[in-house]
């Protein structure tokens, strides 16, 4: 039998197997759906949206949290033929400007919240749909409903789109300017969900979180569109916050996050061993990690455990590192992902530890997500695994990593300029990464092509390897924006973690968890020189920080300083900042500039 080349026949495929199934639900299954009603609700969503005279060819876009309702609302309008859409509940109403004058829809499903922010973008909406509560001049989902006409051939209309169509819009990051929307096809969107399942498998039933936005590639692949193909089971996670809560819950068998959640994780566990005040429960936890971080080194250092410490670690995995691993809810996983960004080796190696072996991904919106990965039996530290199979790559003499293949995007939407410049008549795509591969296929991501940073000296450094290098050796640090390009030593401006703000100032007895009373603060300014060194003595002499600034601010997603998926705007910075910067380079150490704590690190 043909494999399904289309997300609505995939989705018809995959409602087939068992309809009695739950198929989406919220944290504790208070609020859920089974495959049958979900299935009857994408025909009542479709065919009120075919009253409306969206069709094939058509856009809709979405605006919401992560919620039970988005899926049935999300598959139902792509039933109807149109490209559906999230776009980041963060936006402003001129950055929604630019992106609904790109996408040309006129229809927006969304909460309340944001209707007035929606009519505030200036781009005339047709119909506006409210999913939580009614507001003036729009619908409610039951009147979309309502809209229906019976004589909808809902079985004709899905069954006329076509691989070729586009299934989705991607809007990037917009480092450099505004987003460029990402046409992604029905038969791009199939060879990455199948490519990828048969090197990680998924299958029927496997469960899963969606926590980060639904306008995020990440989230839409590896949770709406293979839950589509595979018939995975999705828990929706609203707030951030509440992830915790919601893998205690699910107990996810397949998982993946980006590296800030798994530094967050490990400083969590980290944390609770800390706090535990039985002094029997607190020997065996120091034990269990002990044995643990020796798993890990071996790891790191690229050889195997001995039988002495292997029949140990197998000890402490059966009376205290399984235990840890259920109270995190990560005990069913037969994998776990790291994307978005790269991942220090130590928190890769902390979870081998712990029993929890991570791959880490490389991708792009442009490459339909996901690119390249390998199983965790064979991921190899610091790779980004192997390309999927059945695309090609090349790498020029600059060392930027070409892709061809099925899953290359179509165009940006409307900008062919941009297009010729990143994809060329042969089909290659320019990704703008500096890669290597070795000879089994490995790949191994630099950085950046124009970020890479060379000082006065000539060295070529990778930001984003001391940043993320720094940022592993404490939680405190939210963002780091390396300084060094034609500089005679790098220096780092400092964004505070605001997740971590209140429960430090608690912690700490401070009557103020504000940035700006936090940045003045003796003993958290020690706390991060003390982490400064700590990276710093994991990086070569040219590449460490040699002075630092604490900014008295937090970098919000989607700001001038980062992107909405939190992707620094390296020039933005450099000009907003060039004060604190100039600063840091004064003969003498200026207020406010620091160094980091070699003496205790």
């Amino acid at each position: 039998m043909n494999q399904p080349d289309t997300s609505p026949a995939a989705f018809q495929a995959t409602v087939a197997i068992d309809p009695d199934a739950i198929a989406v639900r919220n944290i504790g299954g208070s609020e859920s759906l089974t495959w049958g009603q979900y299935a009857a609700q994408v025909r009542e969503i479709a065919a009120g949206l075919a009253a409306l005279g969206v069709g094939r060819g058509d856009t809709v876009a979405f605006m919401m949290a992560n919620r039970v309702e988005f899926y049935p609302l999300e598959v139902g309008a792509q039933h109807t033929g149109a490209t559906s859409f999230s776009v980041y509940n963060t936006l402003s109403a001129e950055q929604l400007h630019y992106v609904f004058a790109n996408a040309g829809n006129q229809v927006v499903i969304c909460e309340a919240q944001y209707v007035d922010k929606i009519r505030a973008s200036g781009v005339p909406m047709r119909t506006i749909v409210c999913v939580d509560a009614p507001a003036p001049g729009t619908l409610t989902v039951g009147q979309l409903k309502q809209l229906g006409r019976r004589d909808f051939d809902f079985e004709a209309t899905w069954q006329a789109i076509t691989p070729d169509d586009i299934v989705t819009l991607c809007y990037t990051s917009g480092t450099t300017g505004n987003p460029k929307g990402v046409e992604i096809t029905h038969a791009a969107l199939a060879f990455e969900c199948h490519a990828y399942a048969s090197v990680m498998p998924v299958d029927y039933g496997d469960r899963i979180t969606s926590f980060l936005p639904t306008a995020h590639m990440a989230d839409r692949v590896t949770n709406l569109y293979m839950h589509q193909y595979f018939g995975t089971q999705i828990t929706v996670v609203p707030d951030r916050t509440q992830l915790p809560a919601a893998l205690a819950d699910v107990h996810p068998t397949i998982w993946g996050a980006v590296p800030r959640v798994w530094e967050k994780l490990k400083a969590a566990v980290e944390y609770s061993v800390a706090a535990e005040t039985d002094p029997a429960r607190r020997a065996a936890l120091d034990w269990a990690l002990e044995v643990a971080a020796r798993k890990a080194a071996a790891q790191l250092a690229g050889v195997p455990l001995d039988e002495v410490q292997a029949a140990e670690w197998d000890r402490a995995d059966a009376a205290v590192l399984g235990a840890l691993r259920a109270k995190l809810g990560l005990d069913q996983l037969k994998w776990a992902l790291s994307g978005a960004a790269p991942i220090p080796p130590e928190t890769l190696g902390f979870f081998f530890g712990l029993g929890i072996p991570i791959s880490e991904v490389w991708g792009m919106s442009e490459l339909t997500c996901i690119v390249s990965v390998a199983p965790p039996g064979q991921a190899r530290l610091g790779t980004v695994g192997r390309l999927l199979p059945g695309l090609q790559s090349r790498i020029g003499e600059d060392g930027e990593y070409f892709v061809r293949g099925p899953l290359v995007m179509r165009e940006y939407r409307k900008e062919p300029d941009k297009t010729a410049a990143t994809l060329d008549a042969e089909g290659w795509l320019a990704t703008g990464d500096i890669i290597t591969e070795d000879a089994e296929g490995y790949l191994r991501v630099i950085d950046r092509k124009k970020e890479l940073i060379i000082n006065s000296g000539g060295k070529n450094m990778s930001p984003a390897n001391i940043e993320n290098t720094i940022k592993a050796a404490t939680p405190l640090i939210g963002a780091l924006a390396t300084i060094g390009d034609n500089r005679p030593y790098n220096t780092a401006l400092i964004v505070l973690d605001a997740e971590s703000a209140a429960p430090y100032a608690t912690q700490h007895a401070l009557p103020d968890s504000s940035a700006a009373a936090l940045a003045a603060d003796k003993d958290l300014i020690a706390d991060i020189a003390r982490g400064v060194a700590a990276g710093n003595a994991k990086l070569s002499r040219v590449e460490q920080i040699k002075r630092f600034t604490i900014l008295p601010v937090f970098w919000e997603p989607g700001g001038d300083e980062v992107t909405l998926t939190m992707k620094l705007r390296r020039k933005p910075i450099a000009t907003k900042y060039a004060q604190q910067i100039d600063a840091m380079y004064t003969p003498t150490l200026s207020e406010g500039v620091h160094e980091p704590d070699t003496t205790t690190a």
